[in-house]
């Protein structure tokens, strides 16, 4: 498993050595548990020498229940809300104290993110990352505004008392939109999804636009609401909650 973690987005391919070196195994370790990694299929050797995840390895996590019923639920109103706005949209769920986008549906002619499929960025970094963290245990919201929260832009919020005072917000109102908090370019509109109508949170749906259509991105709330509710109804429905 170390060995699988020390692949990332940032290092989608890697040697013997550098493998060695991240996880802190022995060479002739890395060597051994490389080699049965690559004859089950999880990782693959490039032409250069190089190791990278095998396509087994994605076979496998693509049928994580977690993931892989929320998405299945998630993606026609996904579909439906990107065909009616042509702005990204997006999912996440909450994983500790980060968030993971399981899903995302974006357009050429919407603006460009830093975030794909499968990135993780802490909770208080992003719009749908708030929502969660609005709707986490007590002991999560604690340990993430107990920390210094890093400052992505200069509107980023990192005063926790304002950060606790959001949250609380987002509770009431059930959506967010996020002003300029992980990218200059770009405002985001997020709202909770839910298991049944008045279930836990399981996720987040958020639309994301560019800065200059702040003022329009609170008009996108109730399309986004309503595709976030008929998720969570569908959601409640397989569960068999209301």
């Amino acid at each position: 498993m170390a060995v699988l973690a020390s692949f990332g987005r940032d290092r989608p391919s890697q040697n013997l050595s550098q493998i060695a070196h991240r996880t802190g195994l022995p060479i002739s370790t890395a060597h051994r548990v490389v080699g049965e990694l690559a004859e089950w299929g999880a990782l693959e050797r490039g032409d250069d020498g190089t190791w990278y995840v095998g396509l087994r390895l994605w076979e496998i996590a693509s049928v994580c229940p977690r993931g892989q019923i929320l998405r299945d639920v998630a993606r026609p109103y996904m579909q439906d809300l990107y065909e009616g706005t042509h702005e990204n949209i997006q999912l996440a769920v909450r994983e500790g104290t980060e968030l993971v986008f399981v899903e995302r549906i974006a357009g050429h002619r919407s603006v460009d993110l830093m975030t794909n499929v499968g990135d993780r960025f802490p909770l208080a970094a992003t719009g749908m990352g708030r929502v969660l963290l609005a709707h986490a245990p007590a002991d999560i919201q604690d340990a993430v505004l107990g920390e210094p929260l890093h400052a992505y832009t200069s509107h980023t919020v990192t005063d926790p008392r304002t950060l606790r005072a959001q949250l609380t917000r987002i509770r009431r109102d059930h959506y967010l939109v996020s002003d300029r908090q992980l990218s200059e370019t770009t405002v985001a509109v997020a709202t909770p999804v839910r298991i049944g109508t008045t279930g836990p949170v399981h996720a987040a749906l958020g639309i994301v636009v560019t800065a200059r259509g702040v003022a329009a991105a609170r008009t996108l709330r109730d399309p986004l609401m309503r595709a976030a509710q008929g998720i969570s109804v569908e959601l409640g429905r397989r569960a068999g909650v209301d």
